[in-house]
């Protein structure tokens, strides 16, 4: 168990480690982006790019998620790993070489935007037909995969600031992200070979695959409509700076996201493996901690950036980006929601194979988007999608909620983090305040991010000491080198 605990602590800090440098790297680049590309520019990659990635998730069908439970099923046994991972990727060929050959017919013949921006994201569909992610995700290589994309990250950021310079360099811009996200599947290819021997599929293996893979292409797909569909609607329905404004406001937003995603990577294949060893007790210990620690993190994000969210925009992106304060505020508080149906979709739903509740959940949001969207975005523009995101994703956890509350206790669990609500309200109203008193300056903005920091820190701190946590307590005593006969409380069972 030992053995388990070390390994699962590295691949969440190579996770963690690598998330760090994706908010990183996007808050260095992201102010001098929006300034010179101008929300226009920014918007019209952001449509494109909406497109392309749709061409490529009908390509994906729902390998990511099928391919890296099937893989940590079997990583012990190298030759039924080899097998599993040639049978699941032949399907991945077939279908995003369908996807690839549809998205060149498409841009050069039926799109009617910026010919260059789509010509150029021709790369980027290729990229899925290089995607191997699922099976450093299911053997838990995860240090593989946190060096590939360190190293692509850091040259993408260097390359921005080198080439793109002003509004006419939209194409330049383009093309490095695209580039970026094809190199960084060439490299996974180049260590292939360090854990899979190649195999011949076996044809009637692979046809049993297929199932899987379409029933989890579903709520992937439906997932994509309120995470992408939405600016394609709202660019049609509306103009390129709208997209520019709500794209900017869902990047902010999605910064807390990638902390969470790292986890449920990880968390995915090692709950596959422990069902498969029947170890439930070890089960519930994670489920536990992971709704009570996510809830803390995502409290403190939703309610910080609400808080800051008057400030950030027109200081972070620039005065032409004020239309993107009131979206980031709106939509920190669907993190919330994000964060508990990942939990439950990750650690419960695709590890037990219970497929159909994850599928209907994700269909269900996405209907209601495109209600909330057609009915809201001729009147409300980016304000409209804005709203369509929230109700999605308030109703996609409610719907996972009802389908696993027999066997699954997100109440329970979620009762520990409670408290987490009134401490962040309370911190998000003080930095708001101050923000208004300060009046928008980089200065005001560090001292709200500070000053919160301090306030929900010391709110949590004194709540995880006041109930006894096992976590934090242990945490302590590493800390302070404080050895197992001191005086501090006695822990309490998560």
């Amino acid at each position: 168990m030992g053995i388990i605990m070390t390994s699962l602590k590295k691949n969440l800090v190579y996770n963690m480690a690598y998330q760090i440098l994706v908010i990183l790297l996007p808050l260095i680049t992201a102010p001098y982006v929006s300034r010179v590309l101008g929300a226009a520019g920014l918007g019209t990659y952001s449509y494109v790019y909406s497109i392309s990635y749709y061409f490529g998730l009908v390509g994906m069908l729902g390998i990511t998620n099928h391919g890296s439970r099937s893989i940590a099923l079997y990583r012990t046994d190298k030759v039924q790993t080899a097998q599993t991972f040639w049978n699941i990727y032949a399907i991945q060929f077939i279908s995003t070489g369908i996807a690839v050959f549809s998205y060149t017919i498409f841009a050069f013949v039926l799109f009617n935007g910026n010919k260059i921006v789509a010509y150029i994201n021709i790369l980027f569909v290729i990229s899925y037909l290089l995607d191997i992610n699922w099976l450093f995700f299911g053997l838990e290589q995860f240090k593989i995969t946190v060096i590939r994309n360190t190293i692509i990250k850091v040259a993408t950021a260097c390359s921005i600031f080198i080439f793109v310079k002003d509004r006419n360099d939209l194409w330049l811009y383009t093309l490095i992200m695209a580039l970026g996200a094809s190199l960084s599947q060439i490299y996974l290819w180049m260590n292939v070979h360090k854990f899979v021997s190649f195999c011949k599929p076996e044809w009637s293996e692979v046809k049993k695959n297929v199932k899987p893979v379409i029933i989890l292409f579903i709520p992937a797909i439906a997932y994509s409509i309120y995470k992408v569909l939405d600016k394609i609607m709202l660019g049609a329905m509306s103009d390129m700076t709208q997209v520019g404004l709500f794209d900017n406001a869902e990047r902010i937003v999605n910064i807390p996201v990638s902390l969470i995603t790292a986890f449920g990577t990880v968390m995915l294949p090692r709950i596959s493996n422990l069902i498969a060893a029947g170890d439930s007790n070890q089960i519930k210990k994670y489920n536990a901690i992971s709704f009570r620690y996510f809830t803390m993190l995502v409290c403190g994000a939703a309610f910080g950036l609400a808080g800051i969210s008057n400030i950030l925009a027109p200081v972070y992106f620039g005065d032409e980006f004020k239309g993107s304060s009131p979206i980031i505020f709106g939509l920190s508080f669907s993190l919330i929601f994000m964060i508990w149906a990942n939990i439950i979709r990750t650690q419960y739903l695709i590890p037990n194979k219970k497929d159909m509740p994850y599928v209907i959940s994700t269909l269900f949001g996405a209907a209601i988007n495109i209600s909330v969207n057609l009915l809201l975005i001729p009147h409300l523009q980016a304000v409209g999608t804005m709203i369509g995101t929230i109700l999605a994703e308030l109703s996609v956890f409610c719907v996972q909620y009802l389908f696993t509350r027999k066997d699954f206790p997100t109440l329970q669990y979620l009762k520990s983090g409670i408290i987490f609500f009134p401490i962040g309200a309370l911190m998000g109203i003080i930095v708001w305040i101050v923000g208004q008193i300060l009046g928008p300056t980089i200065i005001t903005l560090i001292i709200q991010i500070i000053l919160g920091a301090f306030i929900y820190g010391i709110g949590s701190l004194i709540y995880l000491i006041a109930i006894k946590d096992d976590i934090f307590i242990s945490m302590f005593k590493k800390t302070f080198h404080i050895n197992a006969n001191s005086r501090l409380p006695k822990h309490r069972s998560v």
